[in-house]
């Protein structure tokens, strides 16, 4: 037996709403968040607080000083999401403009500038790994880690076409001290704040 393409779609499009369906009713049930990948549900078991929220809102204020009015570099919600790709993600810090955040639901990643991540202590893998493909896979056109747990991090850009999809072409590393050019706009990465055990 064959599935026809159009049942494979709303097959796959009633899988991606039960899941979505899965994680708003745990929102505010369970520590951490949960997103929604390729792989199917990831939830990130961070501690509120300490070094991960210190790093995102010291990384969103300083980029706010340099950017213009229009922009915003946001830490809070709503989600990034692009139902057809089957992708839900969760920014720490997202650079956009002020119009685009005015939605209802979910931010549009094509409205993107760039997605900011800092490295969870729980779950690195998918800062690293899942983030970076899916980020690619969305056309968010600049993605930049911060990790706490190595005082390091990088600037991701330059989507091409590859065999296994969309991936970022140029990476920019960085060690915290040095200066980090996201987009147009440097900040200064002194005084951010690593993990106790690191």
């Amino acid at each position: 037996m064959s599935i026809a393409p159009d049942d494979a779609q709303r097959e796959t499009h009633y899988l991606y709403r039960t899941m979505r369906d899965f994680v708003s009713s745990m929102d505010d049930t369970l520590p951490g968040k949960f997103e929604i990948t390729k792989e199917g549900i990831v939830h990130d078991m961070m501690s509120p607080g300490g070094p991960h929220e210190v790093t995102a809102a010291r990384v969103s204020r300083r980029l706010e000083r340099v950017m213009p009015d229009e922009l915003l570099a946001h830490t809070g919600t709503p989600d990034v999401e692009h139902e057809p790709e089957g992708v839900m993600r969760h920014p720490d810090v997202t650079v956009i403009p002020w119009a685009d955040l005015d939605v209802e639901g979910s931010i549009d990643p094509r409205a993107v500038i760039a997605a900011i991540e800092v490295v969870s202590r729980s779950n690195p893998d998918n800062d690293w790994v899942g983030k970076m493909r899916d980020y690619a896979l969305l056309g968010i056109p600049i993605y930049v880690i911060f990790d706490p747990r190595t005082g390091s991090g990088a600037v991701l850009s330059d989507i091409h076409a590859t065999p296994s999809g969309p991936r970022y072409a140029t990476r920019k590393e960085f060690v915290y001290g040095e200066d980090v050019t996201i987009g147009e706009w440097t900040i200064p990465t002194t005084d951010l704040p690593r993990y106790a055990d690191a």
